[in-house]
């Protein structure tokens, strides 16, 4: 039985007693036009019926319009201002939040009355962890549910074109470079590296472990030094152009019927219903009814009714729960706990080495933490690492810190690859990772304190490289009620509540 059908009764185990919903059935008005002699003079019967013709013919094709799964609306659509009802509203237009709006259309189809909106506050994307993101892909995880995802998605994006491409509209390229990712691993990580390997083996992932010398042999370029092992990802490894992948999920779900909508959620409408959990005890179960949007350059509020309402709001997902009480209960209730997702600021720096590793140059990951790859073919290169705990910069803006790169980047890149002595930083950026503080793992599903509010957040930086196989668990979450293809059931946001922790060894 699906989502739609199960309406009226529980969504989630979790609201078993008491929790009523509602199913808002939407009604269809037919208004008729007046019928009016336009004559100034004399009326003339021909004339009269001509236009008396057309004005009903006008009318039958409008009231054909109105029939269920139409679009026609008796009402001036004002340019700008989301709908004031939808099935599906998805708080996040980055590449999480379009691809769920695509899969929730392609298993309903575009002419079913499932009616999905997207918002998104940033127009310009400027600030979006998508686009300022390095771009790669790897199955090369510790965790089996990560290792599917990203080889669901790795297909989906060999076959990008059956799933993506518009009538009329050019092919899709995400100039995907299929040069794998490198990982080195010191002798104390060298028996991670090993458990890791089997785990993806087993999953199906293509990876082949490299012996120092064998590294040697392949990559000549690099420095072995302090290398006890390596691991080398032979198939579905590289990197693309991230901006490509969100137009494009953008552009197919739009040419499929969603709507989308620039402004910026500041809070929601909710019934709250207080329930006995044998488990949790007495719960305050909110139900959202309605999401206000405020619209761009402007004070006004826009409330939409929705019946499901998706948090993929990426870094800014903890904010948007805690609009709708999640984390504002006392410290020993569950109504206290926070979703434990925040911004967390990453450089990334664009260096020149004429000298540099050629084509062959794979997405190489140090032991020490500090990553690099090539970027197009004149000897550039991009760069980065993730700091230290205590040394977290500050989030408040985008700014990039070039004192980082000279201390804590380069060393580590001059010593792994000698050649990057003479490179030249050319330009750096900064993005953000909706970071998950927990355990650096995706969450997805229903919030058992909001009975219709599910997740999709905390990726901590492998969002955009699972995005596709994360939208279809998550449409298939809500319209089959459970998984079908993946089984994610071990990344439900549940976890954080039972203090389950969910850990991957293979973060960058």
């Amino acid at each position: 039985m699906s989502f739609w059908q199960r309406l009226p009764s529980k969504l989630h185990s979790f609201q078993a007693v008491g929790v009523p919903s509602r199913t808002v059935r939407p009604q269809t008005r037919i208004f008729l036009p007046r019928i009016r002699n336009v004559s100034t003079g004399v009326p003339m019967r021909s004339d009269f019926v001509k236009d008396l013709e057309l004005q009903l013919k006008a009318m039958r094709e409008k009231a054909a319009a109105a029939l269920p799964g139409s679009e026609w609306t008796p009402f001036e659509v004002r340019h700008g201002l989301p709908p004031e009802r939808v099935d599906v509203l998805i708080i996040g237009g980055g590449v999480v939040g379009w691809s769920i709006a695509y899969w929730l259309k392609r298993k309903t189809g575009p002419r079913k009355a499932l009616r999905v909106l997207v918002v998104e506050k940033d127009p310009t994307y400027s600030q979006s962890s998508t686009v300022l993101s390095a771009g790669g892909i790897r199955q090369q995880f510790s965790l089996t549910e990560n290792i599917q995802l990203s080889l669901a998605s790795a297909d989906f994006l060999k076959n990008i074109n059956e799933h993506l491409s518009v009538l009329n509209e050019d092919p899709v390229d995400l100039q995907f470079n299929h040069s794998g990712y490198l990982f080195l691993a010191s002798e104390k990580g060298a028996h991670i590296m090993e458990a890791n390997y089997e785990t993806q083996r087993h999953v199906g992932a293509k990876v082949k472990l490299l012996s120092p010398a064998q590294l040697k042999d392949m990559f000549p370029w690099i420095n072995t030094d302090g290398v006890a092992l390596a691991s080398y990802g032979l198939e579905n490894e590289g990197w693309f152009d991230p901006w490509t992948l969100l137009s494009a999920l953008r552009r197919k779900a739009l040419s499929m019927g969603v709507e989308q909508c620039l402004g910026e959620v500041t809070g929601f409408r909710y019934g709250v219903h207080s329930v006995e959990n044998r488990e949790l005890g007495r719960l305050q179960i909110r139900g959202i009814t309605h999401t206000n949007i405020q619209m761009p350059n402007s004070i006004e509020v826009q409330p939409v009714e929705s019946t499901v309402v998706i948090n993929a709001a990426g870094a800014n997902s903890g904010k948007v729960a805690k609009m709708v009480g999640i984390g504002l209960g006392p410290d020993d209730m569950i109504s206290g706990i926070s979703i434990p997702v925040e911004p967390r600021k990453r450089y990334i720096y664009v260096v020149h080495c004429p000298d540099g590793p050629g084509m062959d140059t794979p997405f190489l990951i140090d032991y020490s933490g500090v990553y690099f790859r090539r970027e197009g073919l004149g000897a550039n290169y991009i760069t980065g690492v993730s700091p230290e705990e205590t040394e977290e910069p500050d989030i408040t803006n985008l700014d990039v810190d070039h004192e980082f790169f000279k201390d804590k980047i380069w060393p580590e890149l001059a010593y792994r690859v000698p050649a990057f002595e003479s490179l030249k930083v050319t330009s750096a950026w900064a993005g953000f990772y909706d970071y998950n503080t927990f355990d650096q793992n995706g969450l997805l599903g229903i919030h058992p304190l909001v009975r219709n509010m599910y997740f999709a957040t905390g990726f901590s930086g492998h969002g955009l490289q699972q995005s596709p196989a994360v939208g279809r668990a998550v449409a298939e979450l809500i319209l089959d009620g459970g998984y079908k293809t993946l089984d994610l059931s071990a990344l439900d946001i549940k976890r954080i509540i039972y203090e389950e922790r969910v850990l991957e060894s293979n973060i960058v």
